[in-house]
């Protein structure tokens, strides 16, 4: 009698040890990702999958800085679609984002953005993350992160803005041949930007703005505007004095590539 009641006990134990393993023990697709803060590549105007193509090759074929993951696909409607590359288990992990509709408002894209990033804190339970975003993608990012933070979303760390024209593009020429939702609000003085300005930028995030003096679309004024917006002490900037360095040139250039490293990654990566 005496073996069964240790019998007994050590049964149940093993039971509760197991119970209790099965609470603390993450689901696959959270192991994957919490290892390193993940860092999302949103894309501008009339962008695509391209547009941050290259560059995330470079970071993981060239540099060896990560893995991109996930590439979210949002379509037309807003329903959102993905495709897990089941990569990234001890690296960095790079998430793309691709709005099939690459013309549509700041306020219709960062909807579209906060679902993608609704998605993340449901199904992979990531809790923060980087955001990177490429001239208009920048400043779509910059309006969800002023009208999205909450509890249903991953808590933002860094953010960097690639050539992103927080005060317009300056050029009439450009609104003669671009005529659709995104390009009305990327007008100087446009209703979004003068509500993108007026609310408060969330005090918990370091952010990078990156120019060039080459760039014809986001010129340094325009980019430089960021100032009125977030906060000095939360603020870097980064002027790349290169007159060959277009604005779709800076997803393209190395330079541009060891900016986002050293900010996001440096203390990180070895």
């Amino acid at each position: 009698m005496k073996k069964k009641h240790i019998i007994t006990i050590t049964s149940i134990g093993l039971i509760i040890l197991g119970f209790a393993a099965l609470l603390y023990m993450p689901n696959k697709a959270n192991s994957d990702y919490d290892k390193v803060r993940p860092t999302l590549f949103v894309h501008g105007y009339k962008g695509t999958i391209n547009s941050f193509g290259n560059m995330l090759n470079r970071f993981e074929y060239d540099y060896h800085w990560g893995n991109k993951a996930i590439v979210y696909y949002v379509k037309q409607n807003g329903v959102v679609q993905k495709y897990n590359l089941s990569k990234g288990k001890k690296e960095p992990v790079f998430i793309q984002v691709v709005f099939e509709d690459n013309r549509a408002s700041f306020e219709v894209t960062a909807s579209w953005l906060a679902k993608v990033l609704e998605d993340m804190k449901q199904v992979y339970s990531i809790e923060s993350v980087n955001i990177v975003g490429h001239s208009m993608g920048g400043i779509v990012s910059l309006e969800y992160l002023k009208q999205f933070q909450g509890v249903n979303f991953p808590t933002v760390r860094k953010f960097i803005a690639i050539g992103s024209p927080f005060d317009g593009i300056y050029s009439e020429e450009y609104f003669k041949i671009n005529r659709d939702p995104a390009a009305a609000d990327l007008h100087p003085d446009s209703p979004a930007l003068q509500y993108l300005r007026e609310r408060p930028f969330p005090d918990h995030i370091e952010v990078l703005s990156i120019a060039s003096t080459g760039d014809a679309i986001a010129v340094p004024e325009s980019v430089h505007s960021l100032r009125n917006i977030v906060p000095e002490a939360q603020l870097q900037e980064k002027v790349i004095h290169n007159d060959q360095l277009s604005h779709s040139g800076l997803h393209e250039s190395r330079k541009v590539d060891h900016l986002i490293y050293k900010f996001l990654w440096q203390d990180h990566i070895q």
